[in-house]
Formats: structure tokens, sequence, C-alpha cells
């Protein structure tokens, strides 16, 4: 089977177009794949050109501030109403959505997991997708969930939209292409892209693996923005102009397709003869984007001590309250540390934040063992955390020289909300029975004398 699906994907990669980017985050973009499919000067013409249809997409509600509203206006073949039905119910039975408990008897702690295991059987984008946690309440639009995908196959004929929140994709192993209403965007990993809540995709395979693996944030909240620098001023971190938002490209395709769609945690399905992604071109701000993470410039100490992880923030959603996310997304990069007299790694720490962590590539310097590219790791919130017994040796008792952190990429969903555990997630065979064990070789060092022991 798996061999079959692998000759139609390569019969079919002839026809993929490369994909073209619009820099910049948050912009007012225009783009039309033919020659005045764009109208200008209004948005809804009483005929639009092509035979078009004009078509708004909000992501905001009318009324919302100038700085937070977002609409694009789109001109497609064929109205959205038409890509819609008699839906009926499908199951995913391990995407799961908050509030959701998992039914399962492994007590609270901290938790790390090996890789997912690559699938025995054909599976796409959305048959590989596996929540580990959720947090807060879709229903509401709060909180996130946390999931890992493992997939083989691609989506051909099979459409997808998520009702419940956008969706932040961060690829470990395999580069896929994402091809949206608004465009296509290939991916690969150290990069990531978003979703918007409510916009149609697919998503196939780039080049020759074995498995496409990755991790997903499912944010129910308020829309992923750039944070606020503060002092740091107007320079580094994520930069917005490295934010690529692709151009129109549209697939023209009478066959037999099928419209799948989450909504408040429930998945309908509805067969339709074309294909939805049919934007020829469009204009506004509501639009998905890719970001290259090796483009971050990170900040750090530069005499002593170590800065908060929130230097390390890419993307954050804001919650009510301020100065508290609904979910941050960190990411912990290649970076020199110099500062003197200080122990390097991140401290040990307790957090009102629930952190759920993964590795792209290399290793995290805060573990020297155990926690590998594909693998994750859960600290609820107030569960202690932090270097294990042979990172907080080497770096109690290492040269302080300057030196260079290469060849690593690890990142954090953060959330306010506790993570709830799914039961697969409790379950899976990759959890690490032994990984408090890696703290265990931190003894008493206390004396009672004066000085550094």
């Amino acid at each position: 089977m798996l061999e079959k699906v692998e000759k139609q994907r390569r019969a079919g990669s002839g026809q993929q177009r490369a994909a073209g980017y619009m820099p910049g985050f948050g912009n007012d973009f225009e783009t039309e794949s033919l020659p005045g499919a764009l109208p200008q000067g209004q948005n809804s013409p009483q005929k639009c050109n092509y035979g078009l249809y004009a078509e708004q997409l909000s992501g905001s509600p009318f009324t919302a501030p100038r700085g937070t509203n977002e609409r694009s206006w789109l001109y497609r073949i064929r109205p959205s109403v038409r890509h819609t039905g008699r839906f009926r119910r499908i199951d995913y039975p391990h995407w799961k959505t908050a509030p959701h408990v998992g039914e399962h008897s492994l007590a609270l702690g901290q938790l790390r997991w090996s890789p997912l295991p690559a699938p025995s059987e054909a599976l796409d984008f959305l048959q590989g997708i596996r929540t580990m946690t959720t947090a807060g309440d879709a229903l509401t639009q709060a909180g996130m969930a946390a999931h890992a995908y493992a997939f083989n196959a691609d989506m051909v004929d099979d459409y997808f939209f998520n009702a419940d929140g956008e969706l932040l994709i961060v690829p470990e192993t395999g580069a896929i292409q994402v091809f949206t209403e608004l465009g296509r965007m290939d991916v690969e990993p150290s990069e990531i892209c978003l979703i918007p809540r409510g916009m149609m995709c697919k998503v196939t395979r780039l080049g020759e693996e074995k498995v496409w693996r990755g991790y997903i944030c499912e944010n129910y909240g308020a829309k992923f923005t750039l944070p606020d620098r503060g002092p740091i001023g107007a320079n580094c971190l994520a930069n917005p102009r490295d934010f690529k938002t692709p151009v129109a490209a549209y697939e023209d395709k009478e066959t037999p397709c099928r419209v799948q769609v989450k909504w408040c945690g429930s998945f309908h399905m509805v067969e339709i003869g074309h294909s939805p992604l049919d934007v020829v071109a469009w204009h506004g701000n509501y639009a998905p984007y890719k970001y290259d993470l090796k483009t971050f410039s990170p900040v750090g100490a530069i005499l002593f001590d170590h800065p908060d992880p929130s230097i390390f923030t890419v993307l954050t959603a804001p919650s009510g309250e301020e100065g508290t996310a609904n979910v941050d997304f960190v990411i912990f990069p290649p970076r020199w540390l110099v500062a003197e007299h200080t122990f390097r790694p991140p401290w040990y720490h307790r957090n009102i934040m629930s952190e759920f962590m993964g590795l792209i590539y290399g290793r995290y310097d805060a573990k020297e063992e155990g926690f590998v590219p594909g693998g994750m790791s859960l600290h609820n919130m107030m569960l202690a955390h932090g270097p294990d017994f042979s990172g907080f040796e080497k770096a109690s008792n290492g040269e302080l020289k300057p030196v260079k952190l290469d060849n690593t990429m690890a990142f954090m969903f953060e959330t306010r909300f506790p993570q709830q555990l799914t039961t697969f997630a409790a379950e899976l065979d990759t959890l690490q029975d032994d990984y408090m064990d890696c703290w265990s070789g931190l003894e008493r060092k206390f004396d009672g004398t004066p000085g550094i022991k």
C-alpha cells in the first residue's frame, strides 16, 4: 500500500508550481494569479473579471479596533457556499479538543517522550495528528492544544479547515507543502507556518523521507502576533520582514473532492465536485505565513546572569490579562554564551505557565541525554524542572570561556492554562518512564560552612 501511495505522489509531483512570497508581518497585501483579476478601487464590483465571485473572509469581528481588525477579500471561481453541503459526522479519534481530560491512570509528574513511531500504514497529514495535551476551552476561544504528527501520504482530494483555532505547524523531519486558499507555502524543518482559523488547506509531502514528522500548536484564543520588545527596542528577535505570505495560487480541478471541517471539537465532511482552493486573486491582512527560525536574532546576557526565557519568544497569543499569554511560541536557537561567573543553562524553576517542549534538531543545552529530535516534554504549572544532573555538573565546573551553542533548535508551547494529558500521550509506548531519574544525582552539597563549594 505504501509503495502505491509513493508512486502516485511521484507521478503528480510535476504538477506543482514554485511558491512565491510577499514579506512582512500583518501587512495589507494584494496579489493576483491572472492579470486584472483583482478589482481596483473597490472590493465588491457588480461583476468581477473572469466571472469570479467576490467574498470576504473575516478573522475578527467587524468592529474590532483598526490595529486588530483582520479581513481579506477573495476573488474565486465559486463562492464558499458551494464548497459546503450536507455534512456528515466523521471521527479523528486521536485529535482531542479542550476541555478534555484523558481517561488514564498516569499520575501527575514531569513527563518526556521519545519521537512518535513512523506509521505502519498510509496516513495523510490529518490522519497522522496525535493530540498530546489540551488546555482551556475551545468553545470560549481560550487555551490551546499541543499535537504531534507523523504521516507518509498526501492529501490529494481532501481539504480541511479548522473553525476552532489557528494552526502553527513546526516540521521536525520532512519538508511539506501547505496549499491554502490564498497560496502555497513550502515549509522545511527549521521553518514554521501558520494557517489562520477557518482557512481551507491541504498538506502534501516534499522531498524523500520515510516519515514526515513534527508538531502543531492549535491556538483557540486570540491570534498569534509579534511580542512587544520593550527595552530591547525596534530590532532583533523575530523581525517582521522575515515573515513570508504566499502569492495567490489556485487549483482549477473539477473532480470529486472532500471538505473536512473541525468545529467545536467535532469533525464533519462533505463531498463536492471540485477543488475549494479556487481563489484567483485576493487582498487583505488575514492570511497565512511562514517564518524561518534561523532568521531569529537572539539577545542575551553579555556580562552575568541568565535572562528570562521570554527573550526567545517568536510569537505570542495574548489573553485578557496583560502580560500573561494564552500561548507563547518560544525557541532556543544557536547562540553565544559569554556570561561571567554565571550558571549558563536555564535555571531550576517552577512556573505559573505550563510548558510543552519539542526538539527540531541538535541537543538542548539543559539536557545532556534522553531529549532527542522529534521528542517532547511536558512540565506543567508549578512542577519543578531544570537541567539534568549531567548538565548541571558540566555547567557548574566547566571553564567559563565564550561558547557557541550550535546546531540546535528547541521550542516551547507555553500557556497560562494547565495542560491536560490525553490518554494517547499517557499510554504512548515512547513515554520515558525513567525521565525523573535525570535529576537523581542532584544530591545535597550543603555543609554549613561559608564559601562556594
